[in-house]
């Protein structure tokens, strides 16, 4: 077996094939695994621009038992996140900590929106719901992937989800924006409620995160994501697996219409019985492939569904100490912030400050992370002088920010690190430097998208681009679903351990 990326998705394929006696190698175009969950040495300081948090990272649930299926527990040191964040106004006195404690929570928002009263404890109860859901250690994954599903199936799946199909119609279906227009009245509350994930994300997708946060099952890295990244590339290694790094695939080879292979850039053919892409989903299909293997839902797939936005990521080597931080802050700002052809009201800041791995004693790391446009970066990079200056300016205009908030911190920054699309495309070809693929939506929740392409053997797809909303657990269980898919093809019992 042949794969493509060592992302997490590929990662997990490459595990799965091992147990399962597939010998599989992977091809990686750059110097290291991890793909999107990627961390970087600026200096004496670390920067994490991955993974922001995991989900399931204690023992007791489906999704914690996948990730020991692949080594990825019990290596790493993890901390409770048990504030998701604060929202600060600087317009005013208000601020808000959304924590794992409910009660609480629902006091603090009603104070400040007493007005919305009725709706906070509509809100709260759903968390409170989805808290004590098996739904919520299983995010409905472990069900069979769509090629091994029969009628039986779908109609069993359909009866465990039910419960939670009051998601799908109602104002719990609508986008977090949507939702904070039309239902809730203060104005300081509409924008939390926007900015809590995504204002175009669902809101129950907010309830998830704020449920796990209740839950305790939201994990943070103390030592950076790579950590976690690694315990799985020595899984896979000491299952036998083989991983090719500087190793850029220009094209899938095919024959009969059968996939038997990949051509690298440095020339070289490399053949298998089985290729899996673990890596960007367009230039796979349509670059890679050729566009030859599509149907008319592919095509309506890539040219209407809307993807994760890329980002630009501002990091901050700072010599002062954010002790009573909490992990990620938004400040509602008094004016606006213009950068990039866009203007934001809200600037989201990461402090990492749960791990001694990110800076020296005395020192931190904080971060910035900016939805922006792909062409605007892409377009600057042609001229690297003016790229170059662009960056500077919102860096300076980030710290300018901060200063508001924390004065003197100007004079203490000693590291500026800015990684815009362009950056992130560079080093993991996503299509436009996204950092996820497709964002979740009712339309896009409700469809199934197979690990094939039509009328390609032997071929199959792994990662974000093949289950709406990525992240984590999707990008390892697609992984496990390509192999699932190879043991029925050939008569062989799945196997998760070795």
């Amino acid at each position: 077996m042949i794969i493509i990326g060592a992302g997490l998705a590929g990662l997990s394929t490459g595990c799965y094939a091992q147990m399962n006696g597939y010998e599989s190698r992977i091809f990686e175009h750059h110097i290291k695994s991890g793909g999107v969950a990627a961390v970087w040495r600026r200096g004496e300081f670390l920067i994490d621009g991955g993974i922001h948090f995991l989900i399931c990272h204690k023992p007791g649930t489906s999704i914690y038992d996948v990730y020991s299926e692949i080594g990825a527990v019990g290596s790493y040191e993890i901390a409770d996140m048990t504030t998701y964040l604060r929202f600060i106004d600087e317009t005013s006195t208000k601020f808000i900590e959304f924590t794992n404690d409910l009660d609480k929570l629902t006091h603090d928002l009603i104070q400040i929106a007493p007005e919305d009263e009725d709706e906070i404890r509509a809100l709260i109860r759903e968390v409170e719901w989805m808290k004590d859901s098996p739904l919520l250690t299983d995010l409905g994954m472990s069900t069979s992937p769509p090629e091994l599903k029969g009628r039986l199936d779908s109609l069993k799946e359909m009866w465990q989800m039910r419960s939670f199909m009051k998601y799908f119609t109602g104002k719990f279906s609508k986008s977090a924006g949507d939702y904070a227009d039309n239902n809730i009245r203060n104005p300081f509350l509409k924008t939390v409620i926007r900015n809590l994930f995504s204002p175009d994300g669902p809101i129950w997708f907010v309830i998830m995160i704020l449920a796990c946060v209740a839950a305790g099952q939201l994990g943070l890295f103390k030592g950076g994501c790579h950590e976690f990244v690694n315990s799985i590339v020595e899984r896979y290694n000491s299952l036998g697996g083989q991983i090719q790094y500087k190793a850029k695939i220009e094209k899938i080879l095919v024959e009969d219409d059968t996939a038997v292979g990949v051509l690298l850039s440095d020339g070289t053919e490399h053949r298998a019985d089985v290729i899996v892409s673990a890596a960007d989903g367009r230039s796979t299909i349509f670059d890679l492939l050729g566009g030859n293997y599509v149907d008319d839902k592919i095509e309506r797939r890539y040219k209407t569904w809307r993807p994760f936005d890329p980002m630009v990521v501002v990091s901050l080597g700072v010599a002062r100490e954010f002790r009573t931080e909490a992990p990620l802050t938004v400040f509602v700002m008094r004016e606006p912030l213009k950068y990039a052809g866009r203007e934001i009201s809200c600037l989201p800041l990461r402090v990492f400050n749960y791990g001694d791995a990110f800076a020296p004693a005395g020192k931190s790391v904080i971060q910035v992370m900016l939805e922006t446009d792909w062409e605007y970066w892409y377009n600057l990079r042609q001229n690297r002088e003016e790229y170059d200056v662009e960056k500077k300016q919102l860096a300076e205009e980030i710290i300018k920010r901060l200063e508001d908030q924390y004065p003197g911190i100007t004079s203490q920054v000693e590291m500026i690190d800015v990684a815009t699309p362009y950056t992130s495309w560079r080093y993991t070809l996503n299509d436009r430097g996204s950092p996820m693929g497709w964002m979740i939506t009712k339309k896009t929740i409700m469809e199934l998208i197979p690990r094939t392409l039509p009328g390609l053997e032997n071929f199959y797809m792994a990662g974000q681009w093949v289950l709406p909303g990525g992240g984590v657990p999707g990008c390892i269980y697609t992984g496990r679903n390509v192999v699932q898919i190879l043991c029925k093809r050939d008569n062989e019992k799945f196997k998760t351990r070795i």
